[in-house]
């Protein structure tokens, strides 16, 4: 059963009307009051709660309204019922232990989906201590075979992961670079009812702002000088289906309010046509930065870090479960022998313990590139730790070739920009190219050439 407390009648037959077709049971509440003796009386699944019961409209009232229902029965889940006036009251709502909010006017088929997400989701979480996989039984499950690990910490993982992906919810993966996030997206959508449905990845970090609309929202022909032809937005391929929002951390602000706008109520316009589309898409986002850290220092939106994080997935770094370093230098192998055609591949014990040894800030991503390497320039089929040395050697070699110019004789920013310049000129302009010699991600890449009046081409 849900309960409706607002104190607008006209709400309340609204929304009762549209709960009843959908095949949920409801009562209605005028005002907090009222609310907190329907929740004593009758069993209640969810409330959804208006945030001003007054003239006043400052929303204190739906705040402690909130924090009383989550005190009487706080395993309920409650959404918040708000206007655009009042996003920051929202998010401080959410703060407070809410599972969600909508916006009035609201979009029916948005806030059914709010409400299924929250429902499903208070579901499992009564349901996840009665259900404890195996790292067999959770492959046989959700699939996850391609998620090596056997560390508790990533089992619990990916028990939320089978858990959550069937919901709507949005999921924010968080961890260091190369840990994985990439996969645990594939996973969560994979095991989703959307499965079917398109499975969109986007960098965030490799779209300048000034081609941030075009690039999510689409673009007719003419919109702008160099748009010589009709293009499709990122949301409106993920229609139906997932948006994995990889690098969500390096996203300015501008680009953030823009991107808040879709993922609050579902809506975008294309660049050039001034109809709004609407989207059903599933969002999950990746980040190797501390967006808490960002809020704080009002580099990120408090209210979209709270749109995106229904979910958190917090991966850890490879060096804190090294006991996974042989499972996945096994599961390299096994691959690079079909590859290479080296049925005879093998890596002897003290390789391993080694590698096991080093700090590998690179993750899995680092474990593979290595292994990789390795067996490319090996001329054995057993891999000794003087094989893995010589290519950690080599690496710290070409790091190393470079003088440094004499002090005073020349700022940081003309040697960026020095730099910048010879390798676009080397590279011929290849941005993922030039990104990746300068050690750089291609969002900052963007910045930069923008900072110093670089002339480049965009590219996907």
């Amino acid at each position: 059963m849900i309960l409706i407390i607002d104190d607008d009648i006209a709400i309340r037959t609204s929304l009762s009307l549209l709960l009843k077709q959908e095949g949920f049971e409801i009562t209605s509440a005028e005002g907090p009051e009222e609310g907190y003796a329907r929740l004593k009386e009758r069993a209640i699944e969810l409330v959804l709660l208006d945030m001003n019961f007054s003239l006043e409209t400052s929303g204190l009232e739906g705040l402690q309204a909130l924090k009383t229902i989550k005190k009487l029965k706080p395993e309920i889940p409650v959404i918040l019922m708000t206007g655009w006036g009042s996003i920051t009251l929202a998010v401080e709502g959410m703060k407070n232990g809410a599972a969600d909010f909508v916006h009035k006017p609201w979009d029916n088929a948005n806030i059914m989906q709010v409400i299924r997400t929250a429902l499903e989701l208070s579901d499992k979480n009564r349901l996840q201590t009665e259900n404890s996989y195996n790292r067999k039984q959770l492959n046989d499950k959700y699939g996850l075979e391609n998620i090596i690990s056997e560390d508790a910490r990533m089992l619990s993982i990916l028990k939320t992961v089978g858990r959550i992906s069937s919901t709507d919810a949005s999921v924010l993966i968080t961890g260091e670079s190369g840990t994985g996030k990439e996969l645990i997206a594939e996973a969560i959508h994979q095991n989703s009812n959307r499965r079917n449905k398109p499975f969109i990845k986007v960098n965030l970090g490799g779209i300048s702002s000034s081609l941030f609309e075009s690039e999510m929202f689409g673009h007719k022909r003419g919109s702008f000088t160099d748009a010589k032809n009709d293009r499709l937005g990122r949301f409106e391929m993920a229609h139906k289906g997932t948006i994995f929002l990889d690098e969500i951390g390096d996203l300015d602000l501008n680009s953030q309010v823009k991107l808040l706008r879709v993922l609050q109520d579902r809506t975008y316009e294309v660049l050039g046509d001034s109809r709004t589309k609407t989207v059903d898409v599933r969002v999950v986002c990746a980040t190797n930065r501390n967006l808490q850290e960002m809020v704080a220092e009002n580099k990120f939106r408090e209210d979209l870090y709270y749109r995106i994080n229904l979910i958190t997935v917090n991966l850890p770094p490879l060096r804190e479960r090294s006991n996974d370093i042989p499972l996945l230098i096994n599961y390299f192998l096994d691959n690079l022998k079909t590859i290479y055609g080296r049925d005879e591949l093998n890596i002897s014990r003290e390789a391993i313990n080694w590698l096991k040894s080093r700090s590998l800030p690179g993750n899995i991503r680092e474990l593979k590139n290595l292994v990789e390497r390795t067996v490319l320039v090996s001329e054995t089929d057993m891999l000794e730790i003087k094989d893995f040395e010589k290519q950690t050697e080599h690496r710290k070699i070409q790091n190393s070739k470079f003088t440094l110019p004499e002090v005073g004789s020349v700022t940081i920013d003309e040697m960026e920009l020095s730099m910048i310049q010879k390798a676009m000129e080397f590279h011929r302009g290849n941005i993922s190219k030039v990104a990746r010699s300068l050690g750089l991600s291609r969002g900052t890449l963007y910045r930069k050439l923008e900072k110093y009046n670089i002339p480049y081409e965009a590219q996907k």
